[in-house]
């Protein structure tokens, strides 16, 4: 019979490190039912029929966020076999808390004590022993970036989980918290077993005023009413309010064992190094230019040094394969038609955009690197006073962050956020941040038009991006949102180097579901293209693609883009292919100009742009409404058709305003 485990732990502790040791390759990443929540989840490697589940990091089990709802709604219906619960030695009396929360679910759980190499590198010492005689659970200290300890983990896990191993004290309160927890026990214990959770896990979330319990446990009058005297009772004797005493009783709990069983002689390495190197890059001054100069970095070595020549490579590569699938196709004696569907068509609209594969793996390989490095919560921390401006916290920036990488998760991630308007707000906003999906039509105009600017040209549009999100948000702010945002508070994790596996796994993430994309949404629409720009109204082949049904819908757009600087047909059709997917944009240009070459394809649109048109082009790619599948997205956070419809339209009007005022203003000053 198959073994289910639920990877549990605090954010910044290690748990995706953890999680890549354990399953290897072999994961699958999707959503929890009912929620937009990412779910992961991979076979035990060198274990038989056992899969573990990585649960969102989350800091205990009261029902605040969509991330704490999913992971105790998994503990109590999935029923895992065994919780592995990561804790971050370095910081070991803040993670304690979460773990006195799982048990007190009363399931088997093992601890995997994470970062211990840290922690001796230091001069500490923590005794593993005396710490688990003390919690009565399994504890197995592990360095899950350098590999250390995890064999001897998943051993004992899979042990625990056969053994069925729960803690063996569930009882760590005393005085009037004890009192009150135990004398609400004894009037709920029926229904809670009859909901699932343990009695005392119960009494805790009624004392700590758990809304979701509360319904759950449907009790009476009465009930409640005695209930609220015992609480009231303790917050009289104890001089403080229910949620502060639970606090207290834990930390007392975790103070006493921690000074049995932890030794601290010295401050970390690692939080002397962090502290020393915030003082520069969280600076009230530097931060922001320094993040500034750090982007410009990585797109001078992405678009304009390294970028490139792998791109190239691969383009003499795909040129080559399409080149001797021609050759075939004519040995073989196939119809005009035929050949030209599979060469001008599928050939042409998918071969344009795979070969900027290298370069937006490469962007991501260093953006992963910041990530991991811990880089990227200074810059939310820093964004935090920027944002607070426009009427959101930091905690926004977080979602707008996975933006650059794709509207879709940014746009789900909003569910972490505690209020419904500053989740609202930052659906909005975030599409204005450009996703890697626009990064083929960047590539190829830079390449263009641009080839000597090509760094500066993608931090300006990166950097509009932003500026034009801080624009909407305060009209937002003045007119339909009005409010202040929530506190942000965030947990700043040492600067640690990233490891080359976790790289390597996000890289291949990301070129996986590029070439997912390029083999379905826009194999898809390349076909529709070639079909729309081949044939006319009356289904006759054309052989001037002016005269073609793309060219008659494309025409009747166009006027709407002509003070824009690009009132071209063409242009008008691949903006709205540019809907599906916006790397369609490139190989519409490409089916429509009928080359596979993207230096044939760069002449191309010489003939149809201008520096400036198409610098104004690329502001509008980089605002307009985002894809079809971020607008579903939205549409179902939102929970509206007509307010996703107005969504849309505002972003694409705001894009039609800031494209406008680039070509006519740079028309004036004579660009």
């Amino acid at each position: 019979m198959s073994k289910l485990f639920a990877l549990i732990g605090n954010q910044n502790c290690g748990k995706t490190t953890l999680f890549n040791r354990l399953t290897g390759s072999n994961q699958h990443v999707g959503n929890f039912p009912g929620v937009t929540v990412e779910k992961k989840e991979g076979a035990i490697r060198k274990q038989k029929d056992c899969v573990v589940v990585d649960l969102p990091g989350i800091y205990s089990l009261s029902p605040y966020t969509s991330e704490e709802i999913v992971t105790r709604d998994f503990l109590i219906k999935d029923k895992p076999d065994a919780v592995i619960n990561i804790v971050d030695a370095t910081n070991i009396e803040r993670n304690l808390y979460l773990t006195l929360q799982l048990m007190e679910l009363d399931i088997p759980v093992i601890i995997a004590l994470n970062m211990m190499d840290e922690v001796r590198q230091s001069g500490n010492s923590i005794d593993v022993l005396q710490l688990e005689e003390e919690l009565t659970i399994p504890i197995v200290p592990i360095s899950a970036s350098k590999n250390e300890g995890v064999d001897e983990l998943i051993e004992r896990a899979v042990k625990v989980a056969q053994k069925h191993q729960k803690p063996k004290r569930l009882d760590f309160c005393t005085g009037e918290v004890h009192k009150a927890i135990h004398s609400v026990m004894h009037l709920i214990e029926d229904k809670a077993r009859n909901i699932g959770y343990t009695p005392r896990f119960a009494a805790t979330k009624l004392i700590d005023d758990d809304e979701f319990i509360i319904d759950l446990l449907k009790l009476d009058e009465d009930e409640m009413d005695t209930i609220e005297h015992i609480i009231t009772q303790m917050e009289k004797n104890l001089k403080t309010d229910r949620q502060a005493a639970l606090a207290d009783m834990r930390y007392n709990y975790i103070e006493k064992i921690c000074s049995k069983a932890v030794e601290k002689k010295n401050v970390l390495k690692e939080k002397a190094r962090s502290e020393k190197i915030d003082r520069i890059l969280t600076s009230k001054v530097l931060a922001i230019p320094i993040f500034l100069c750090i982007m410009f970095l990585i797109f001078w070595l992405t678009f304009g040094l390294i970028g490139p020549v792998l791109s190239d490579l691969l383009t003499l590569g795909i040129d080559a394969a399409v080149g001797g699938l021609s050759t075939l196709l004519t040995d073989m004696g196939v119809s005009y038609w035929m050949y030209s569907l599979v060469i001008d068509g599928i050939c042409t609209g998918v071969g344009s955009v795979l070969s900027f594969l290298p370069t937006i793996t490469l962007l991501f390989f260093f953006l992963s690197m910041l990530e991991d490095s811990g880089y990227m919560a200074r810059v939310a921390f820093v964004m935090d006073k920027l944002l607070r401006k426009i009427g959101l916290s930091g905690r926004s920036f977080v979602p707008m962050l996975i933006g650059f990488g794709c509207s879709v998760p940014a746009i789900m991630a909003t569910r972490t956020l505690a209020s419904e308007r500053d989740r609202k707000m930052t659906i909005i906003l975030t599409p204005f941040m450009s996703c890697s999906a626009k990064l083929p039509i960047y590539s190829i105009f830079t390449a263009a038009f641009f080839p000597k600017n090509a760094a500066v040209v993608m931090i300006t549009l990166y950097v509009l991006g932003i500026v034009v999100a801080i624009l909407a948000g305060l009209l937002l702010k003045k007119t339909v949102f009005r409010g202040n945002p929530i506190p942000f508070v965030m947990e700043l994790p040492a600067y640690r180097l990233p490891t080359f596996k976790n790289t390597m796994l996000h890289m291949w993430d990301k070129a996986k579901d590029f070439i997912r994309k390029a083999f379905t949404v826009i194999f898809i629409a390349a076909i529709v293209i070639w079909f729309l720009q081949s044939f006319n109204w009356q289904f006759n082949w054309v052989e001037d693609s002016s005269q073609s049904i793309l060219a008659s819908i494309g025409s009747y757009i166009a006027p709407l883009f002509a003070p824009l600087g690009f009132g071209d047909w063409r242009a008008s059709t691949a903006l709205i292919t540019g809907l599906t997917a916006k790397e369609t944009v490139v190989s519409t240009f490409a089916v429509l100009f009928g080359t596979n070459s993207n230096l044939a394809l760069q002449g191309a649109l010489q003939s149809v742009f201008s520096p400036l048109s198409a610098f104004a082009f690329l502001c509008f790619t980089l605002l307009y409404m985002p894809c079809v599948a971020a607008f579903a997205t939205s549409r179902r956070e939102l929970g509206s058709t007509s307010t996703s419809l107005l969504t849309a339209a505002f972003q694409t009007g705001v894009a039609w305003v800031v494209a406008l005022i680039v070509f006519q203003a740079g028309t004036l000053l004579g660009f």
